[in-house]
């Protein structure tokens, strides 16, 4: 049985333990949850592409889709965790939980809005995010399903979120894992026993973030965990500016990857439904190889919100490089393993098409040479987003998906074709390694200026 600790004793936790072992064991069950999620996105394009490349391609365009939910769950997860870990920092527990509660509430709503205006719109969505006539039978049949799971898919990333910078990863670990375990059994399952083909791995979908959702909640009533009450909610002008000053980054960074994916297939339409279910392939493959660096991350937020808060900027510092220096050693291995092995696995996804096998290893292997990159960019992120530095989070949040990704998958394949397509991503991983250094280097040295200048004040007290 897990030991139970109150918000006092989280806080001594947070602040005196080890960095490298307090990092690790919160890391543990975000990066478990982490490549859970994936692979159970991966699930979906894996079960679905045994239909064919039009299947495939409709669950490819609904990643758009998928990540405008996730761009709401997150803004609204992202700017009530911040909040809540720097306040437990501060030891002010009521503020904490009325955040809690507000946050939870907006992402509910704000899914619904989702939910409501995506089946009104149902065909005109389809067609916006890329689907071509032969996809557009298949996304419509996924994407009418995955709308009513809206408002608890983005309430579930919210309570995931809020658990995690509480330092209750395994709460968090606990309900995505669920969920991400009985997706990977229903899909086959409503597929293929109960051939409902495209719309079955949807429901499959949908039930799998129910059950998710439900666990989460439960979440957090256990332990020194905050509550979820009604009458905490507080969407008065302090709170809700937290919540859009500290989760702006993470909408402008996973809402430009709705637009980002929307443009891949635009651009990859005149090459045939192949090449928007090679690229849908390799985002897949890349995201669950990112999960481990966000997952582990994500384990680095927590402390880094209650130390940063409680103003001891050297454990900040200190957690920061040890990050750093382990995602960017994890990615490189994962680099050659992807360059090595890209036809293997391509061929998991498409055996039968020689044309999606051909895009989907020449892309993956061009995104292996700068994939080592991405964990420096996504700490960068994750820290500047965490203390509070809205501005320099949102511009490195925008970076890789928005400011150079969207220009670079318009403009390139109109010089170079295809080859422009797989280019867009590496080139701007390596344009936004470039930007992250100005903007996480001068925080570095204002936490540098800030800490001498505190213990400077202590000796001349003693003094």
């Amino acid at each position: 049985m897990r030991k139970i600790e109150t918000p006092e004793e989280k806080y001594r936790t947070m602040t005196e333990q080890p960095i490298p072992k307090l990092i690790s064991r919160l890391a543990v069950p975000t990066i478990i949850s982490m490549m859970i999620t994936s692979f159970y996105n991966m699930a979906d394009t894996f079960f679905v592409s045994q239909i064919g490349t039009s299947a495939t391609g409709a669950v490819g365009i609904s990643f758009s889709l998928m990540a405008l939910i996730q761009a709401f769950g997150f803004f609204c997860g992202h700017g009530s965790g911040n909040f809540i870990s720097r306040k437990l920092g501060q030891q002010r527990f009521e503020e904490a939980e009325q955040m809690a509660s507000t946050g939870f509430f907006a992402a509910l709503g704000l899914g619904t809005l989702i939910m409501i205006f995506g089946l009104l719109f149902l065909d005109p969505l389809c067609r916006i995010l890329g689907a071509t006539p032969t996809i557009l039978p298949y996304a419509r049949q996924y994407l009418g399903w995955i709308l009513i799971g809206a408002p608890y898919m983005t309430a579930s990333l919210v309570l995931n979120n809020q658990l995690r910078f509480q330092g209750s990863a395994f709460y968090a670990m606990i309900g995505i894992t669920s969920g991400g375990v009985l997706n990977m059994i229903l899909d086959p399952l409503f597929i293929f026993v109960f051939d409902m083909g495209v719309a079955g791995a949807a429901i499959a979908t949908i039930l799998s973030q129910f059950v998710g959702f439900l666990l989460l909640l439960k979440g957090t009533t256990q332990g020194g965990n905050l509550r979820i009450r009604l009458r905490n909610v507080r969407f008065n002008r302090h709170y809700v500016f937290q919540i859009v000053n500290g989760g702006m980054p993470s909408l402008c960074r996973q809402g430009l990857g709705s637009v980002a994916t929307i443009c891949l297939n635009l651009m990859a339409g005149p090459y045939g439904d192949a090449a928007i279910a090679a690229m849908s392939v390799v985002s897949r493959v890349m995201n669950l190889a990112t999960s481990v660096v966000t997952g582990f991350g994500q384990g680095f937020q927590p402390v880094c919100g209650f130390n940063y808060g409680a103003f001891l900027y050297d454990r900040v510092k200190a957690g920061f490089w040890f990050c750093v220096k382990v995602a960017t050693g994890v990615l490189l291995v994962l680099a050659v393993l992807g360059f090595v092995l890209a036809p293997q696995v391509i061929q998991l996804f498409s055996k039968t098409d020689p044309q999606v096998l051909d895009i989907g290893v020449r892309a993956l292997r061009y995104q292996c040479v700068t994939f080592p990159l991405v964990g420096w960019i996504t700490l960068c992120n994750m820290m500047l987003q965490t203390i509070g530095k809205s501005v320099r989070a949102s511009i490195m949040a925008m970076s890789r998906q928005g400011l150079f990704f969207i220009p670079a998958v318009l403009i390139l394949p109109l010089l170079l074709g295809i080859t422009g397509l797989m280019l867009a991503q590496p080139i701007s991983d390596l344009l936004s390694f470039l930007i992250a250094i100005p903007l996480e280097g001068s925080v570095l040295q204002e936490m540098t200026r800030k800490q001498k200048e505190a213990k400077r004040q202590a000796a001349a007290a003693q003094a």
